[in-house]
């Protein structure tokens, strides 16, 4: 099983990244997916989810509005595209994917939100 993000980076306050995700080694439609992110001195968090066929998605407050989670099953990625980026927003970002008791998680990708 392999989740790999990719997209990080060093962005300025008011911009956008995008984050993928790919995935591989385990039925991707049959599982959920999310985005965690965990910033420096802080414990780790939800960001958003998606349910294993693109139809239901949550947020953490803080990100609602400016956030969108995406999934293409045909292809195995799962996005995060982040607009109005905040200092806030600054952390390392996980992917993870869920079905019942297993769970995979990705390296993470470092995003810097800074002037």
């Amino acid at each position: 099983v392999q989740l790999v993000e990719s997209g990080g980076g060093l962005v300025q306050p008011g911009g956008s990244l995008r984050l993928s995700c790919a995935a591989s080694g385990f039925t991707f439609s049959s599982y959920a997916m999310s985005w965690f992110r965990q910033a420096p001195g802080k414990e780790r968090e939800l960001v958003a989810a998606i349910s294993n066929t693109g139809g239901s998605t949550n947020y953490a407050d803080s990100v609602k509005g400016r956030f969108t989670i995406s999934r293409d099953n045909a292809k195995n990625p799962v996005y995060l595209t982040m607009n109005s980026l905040k200092s806030e927003d600054t952390g390392v970002y996980y992917c993870k994917a869920y079905r019942l008791i297993y769970s995979y998680w990705g390296q993470g990708a470092p995003v810097t939100v800074s002037s």
